[in-house]
């Protein structure tokens, strides 16, 4: 029997419930655990909702959140690429290309085909909307890090250069004035981090 549009955005949620089981390598602010890519979206469509007047640009909230809501969605199938593993894949865009067409292919046409348009705009980050998401993708786990003293840059011996080359670009490019307040928080981080460093070794010396 055909499947109905119903059967088929049914089939597609069913499916999604996997991103809950996609792990990142960001912990909570509380340090209790890490962070899953659901949870990940989720709290950027918040940023979006309260935080969309930062945006570079003139932007529709809407579809910044749509944009979200399924920019990782790809990784049920591609699995996470943590911004800081210099060893990820080569072949990532493709692998989330086809992980794309798969997912979104489950909805009747008509919606697959918005749903991946969607997401290919996100990728490409030319419009103003793909932007901030962008920018907001980037902001949230620089917060995340700077709030749980380094997290995932003490993980990976992140050093204050590769924050600014790895973030900066992103985040100013989407949403200037949160990269103004991010600037001062990291360059704080890391001095203080510094300090912390040179006090120990001046205390082993003693």
């Amino acid at each position: 029997m055909q499947a109905t549009v119903l059967d088929k955005q049914l089939s597609f949620l069913r499916e999604i419930d996997r991103l809950k089981t996609v792990v990142r390598q960001s912990p909570l602010l509380d340090n209790s655990r890490k962070e899953n890519s659901a949870e990940h979206s989720w709290h950027l469509a918040m940023y979006a909702l309260l935080l969309n007047e930062y945006a570079g640009g003139s932007v529709n909230t809407h579809r910044v959140v749509q944009m979200l809501l399924l920019h990782d969605v790809v990784e049920i199938d591609a699995g996470d690429f943590p911004i800081h593993d210099e060893s990820s894949s080569n072949s990532q865009a493709e692998e989330e290309s086809e992980a794309a067409k798969r997912l979104f292919g489950l909805l009747p046409q008509q919606q697959g085909n918005e749903f991946l348009a969607l997401w290919r705009e996100f990728e490409s980050a030319e419009t103003e909307d793909a932007k901030f998401a962008k920018a907001l993708d980037r902001f949230q786990p620089l917060l995340v890090n700077v709030f749980t003293s380094g997290g995932t840059w003490k993980e990976n011996d992140v050093s204050l250069e590769q924050v600014f080359s790895r973030y900066g670009p992103v985040i100013q490019r989407g949403a200037p004035l949160l990269w103004d307040v991010c600037e001062q928080w990291v360059t704080q981080h890391f001095s203080e981090q510094a300090s912390r460093a040179s006090g120990l070794q001046k205390g082993d010396k003693e």
